[in-house]
């Protein structure tokens, strides 16, 4: 059997999202001398990013001071925030306040998977190598039991195994310290968190599905900067979670539903519950003669402080969504990802 080809980093970053590359920018800046990759399984770098998103400026502005000068592509502070519960399938009401920990002011509506995309040209800037395309499917140790890198996934294997004629060998990138920013429930920080009992300490995890639509809506609905939050309906009262809706630029709205994965009726389907949702007369006449421009889905990390595991292990650490970073009350986690 052949040696597998490998590649020497002094560290592997595994995941451009926001906490990936935000973490190779922040070492190559200081410390310009070491050789740093950032490997990321889309095939562009913000293909597979998703999220409300709302984000919280002061880690951009630590880590990119001038980066008002040349923001992100859709970039949008916000201007108003709304607070609503839902009573039923009509009724809705408007909360007089807006939790202390919802508030947005100074924030930013982003597209997160436009904000990786214009974070990884940056990491180049600096020295950083960015890899799209590169899968890692599993972590490798030394003698010792120390993780030291990660194995890039084989290409052209067969479902019964046996190699197509575009069969590659996945290479090994090997480094003295491996950084996994792989995002909810990543398939290698899953298997180090249970090798190490990272968790052994902290209460078990929990988690929750988001759906998100990108909307064209007919002119003039639009109030570039509004965020609008949702509780209750269509969720009963023993299932977590809610709703946005982020008003952009250019006649364009993201909404958004989360509920928590540990819903009791065998019969919710949390689509089918969304798509009620955009019928309720609070969010319809927004919609109504609009198009949906994307969708997609994502999990999400919902058992905040009292469930992080340890972050870091022999050759190893785990950073932002892969270590559970998410600011619950605030529905937040990209600020803290950074």
């Amino acid at each position: 059997m052949s040696e597998r080809e490998t590649m020497e980093y002094d560290v592997i970053t595994v995941g451009a999202g926001p906490a990936g590359l935000a973490f190779a920018i922040r070492l190559k800046q200081l410390k310009p001398d070491l050789n740093i990759c950032v490997i990321e399984k889309a095939s562009t770098i913000g293909a597979q990013i998703l999220s409300g998103a709302v984000i919280e400026p002061e880690p951009l502005n630590e880590l990119l001071p001038e980066w008002g000068a040349n923001p992100p592509p859709i970039c949008i502070p916000v201007t108003k925030d709304e607070f609503w519960l839902l009573r039923d399938h009509e009724r809705a009401i408007k909360s007089p306040i807006t939790p202390p920990q919802m508030h947005n002011d100074g924030n930013f509506i982003v597209s997160l998977g436009a904000l990786c995309a214009w974070l990884a040209p940056q990491a180049e800037a600096l020295g950083v190598d960015v890899f799209p395309g590169f899968a890692a499917a599993e972590a490798i140790f030394d003698d010792a039991g120390a993780v030291k890198g990660v194995r890039i996934g084989d290409m052209g294997v067969a479902r019964d195994g046996s190699h197509k004629p575009s069969y590659t060998e996945g290479i090994d990138i090997v480094a003295p310290i491996t950084v996994l920013g792989e995002g909810c429930r990543g398939s290698i920080s899953k298997q180090l968190i249970a090798r190490y009992k990272l968790d052994a300490d902290s209460d078990p995890q929990t988690y929750g599905i988001g759906l998100k639509e990108l909307w064209q809506v007919p002119a003039g609905r639009v109030e570039p900067g509004k965020t609008v939050h949702t509780l209750g309906w269509p969720l009963d009262s023993a299932t977590y979670g809610g709703s946005f809706i982020y008003h952009l630029d250019k006649d364009r709205i993201a909404i958004g539903f989360v509920a928590g994965l540990d819903y009791i009726d065998p019969e919710f389907k949390p689509f089918e519950a969304f798509q009620q949702l955009k019928n309720h007369p609070l969010i319809k006449p927004l919609l109504e003669g609009g198009e949906i421009l994307s969708a997609g889905s994502r999990a999400l990390i919902e058992g905040g402080y009292q469930s992080l595991p340890k972050v870091e292990m022999p050759g190893a650490m785990l950073i932002g969504d892969s270590a559970g970073l998410m600011n619950v009350p605030k529905i937040k986690g990209t600020h803290q990802a950074m």
